[in-house]
């Protein structure tokens, strides 16, 4: 059994998850209306046209996780810290500078669209990391600032150990990975090998690295899992970072004028580094039912979304992105909507599902200072978002076998296969409303979570006293 786990005093984790949550609702809007043009092109066409609804789409999408990640990092640092970080004001002056720079960002982008003026001030323009330059190097400026008073934080309470340490080294690479985008080569093949570096390797070098760390203290919290186990299987996914990650990138180096024998390093070293993540989920799951005497963790609902998000992230990043990533299947799906199947139920499992069970594991504790809740609006928020995820995923995955063959083995003109595919992109927009359900419920839990009811108690999870 698990030593007490004190719930924090600092309350800068929960400004985070809240700025998360709103982000995160955001982005799902804005990708219903891409999807709407998808199926109708001139819808809101003159108010936000397709290209900066996916800007704002994709950019939100990666805003949001890195929020949550911040929120999460501050409080389980805190809750290993015995409830204290090291400093709250420095904590707190690192909300308002990430949250007042997006909110520059995205006032920069929709002047663009006001004003009808492209500006380099407003945005550089390189696909998936438009942001400024003053705004990228405030990026790095802001984790390197958050950084610090997590080392400060753990320093200071005497809490270095295998999870804490790996922590750390995935948000420094968060800083480091950053600055590969933020050098212009005037050689295409050059500048999409470093542009690369950004788009891959921070979300599948150094996000793999923070999600696993995370991973580990959840389970220990909420399985009762071993730290000393949980840590094995953090450096057995830091590894596959470093063997397979790393060098998995070559799948993106296929077609860009690269040396040949990047086809041979992408397809062997990709698609392995969900499966310790899966292992280690369900190693705990096992060892809880082996062990009859430990009480299961009260928090019903933060279990589901984490067991849910190593589901999917093997399912997304696993096996809808190996199926794609040998060069004789790539050739042809390459930049289809396979590609978009494969990112979006990808980054819903990996990291999207992950930090929504941080939440709903921290809102409780600090909101009643107790690990029950009522659940079932939450429950509700799981299963729409989930299967509006899987039916999009269907849609998308089922419009890439279209395009693959007619366009790419047929050779039939571009626009003629787009009309071929609009019931996929029908069924896609409509699983957008049970995404933007899921979300609403999901807010609605963030801003008034609600006690868990006396009269229906849960029988089978009873709270422990250690917890």
């Amino acid at each position: 059994m698990n030593d007490a786990i004190a719930i924090p005093r600092s309350r800068v984790g929960q400004k985070f998850f809240v700025f998360a949550a709103l982000i995160m609702a955001l982005q799902f809007v804005v990708g219903l209306v891409a999807a709407a043009q998808f199926v109708w092109p001139e819808a809101l066409f003159t108010i936000l046209p397709f290209n900066l609804a996916r800007m704002l789409h994709i950019n939100t999408l990666v805003v949001s996780l890195l929020a949550g990640f911040f929120g999460a990092t501050y409080y389980l640092i805190a809750e290993e810290s015995g409830g204290e970080l090291a400093s709250e004001r420095n904590a707190n002056i690192n909300f308002w500078l990430f949250a007042g720079g997006i909110a520059a960002v995205v006032a920069g982008y929709l002047t663009i669209v006001v004003a009808k003026k492209y500006s380099l001030l407003l945005s550089e323009g390189r696909e998936y990391i438009e942001a400024p330059r003053w705004a990228d190097w405030a990026i790095v400026a802001v984790v390197l600032f958050f950084l610090g008073n997590v080392v400060h934080t753990v320093h200071k309470r005497a809490k270095w150990n295998d999870i804490t340490s790996m922590l750390v080294i995935g948000l420094a690479g968060l800083a480091f990975f950053y600055l590969a985008g933020m050098k212009f080569f005037a050689n295409a093949a050059v500048d999409q090998f470093f542009w690369w570096w950004v788009i891959h390797l921070w979300v599948e070098g150094a996000w793999e690295v923070i999600a696993a760390a995370l991973y580990g203290l959840l389970l220990i919290r909420l399985y009762n899992f071993p730290r000393e186990r949980a840590a094995k299987y953090v450096y057995l996914e830091a590894g596959l970072v470093l063997f397979s990650g790393i060098l998995g990138i070559g799948h993106h180096y296929y077609w860009i004028g690269t040396p040949s024998y990047w086809l041979l390093l992408g397809g062997i070293f990709s698609a392995l580094e969900p499966v310790p993540l899966l292992v280690m989920v369900f190693d705990a799951i096992r060892m809880e039912r082996e062990h009859k005497g430990v009480v299961q963790h009260p928090n019903g609902l933060a279990r589901k979304w984490i067991v849910g998000s190593v589901v999917l992230n093997f399912v997304g990043a696993g096996v809808w992105g190996f199926m794609q990533t040998l060069p004789a299947a790539n050739k042809w799906t390459h930049g289809t909507q396979l590609t978009s199947a494969h990112g979006h139920i990808a980054f819903y499992g990996a990291y999207g599902m992950l930090i929504i069970g941080m939440i709903y594991y921290a809102l409780p504790r600090l909101r009643f200072g107790s690990n029950e809740f009522d659940e079932r609006r939450g429950n509700w928020a799981y299963w729409l978002m989930t299967l509006g995820m899987l039916v999009m995923t269907g849609a998308l995955t089922g419009a890439g076998i279209v395009q693959v063959y007619l366009e790419r083995m047929l050779g039939m003109p571009f626009l003629e296969v787009q009309d071929l595919m609009r019931i996929f992109y029908v069924v896609r927009f409509f699983s957008g409303f049970l995404m933007i359900a899921g979300i609403a419920l999901f807010l609605a839990d963030v801003f008034a979570l609600r006690p868990r009811r006396e009269e229906a108690p849960r029988i089978l999870a009873t709270p422990s006293p250690v917890w």
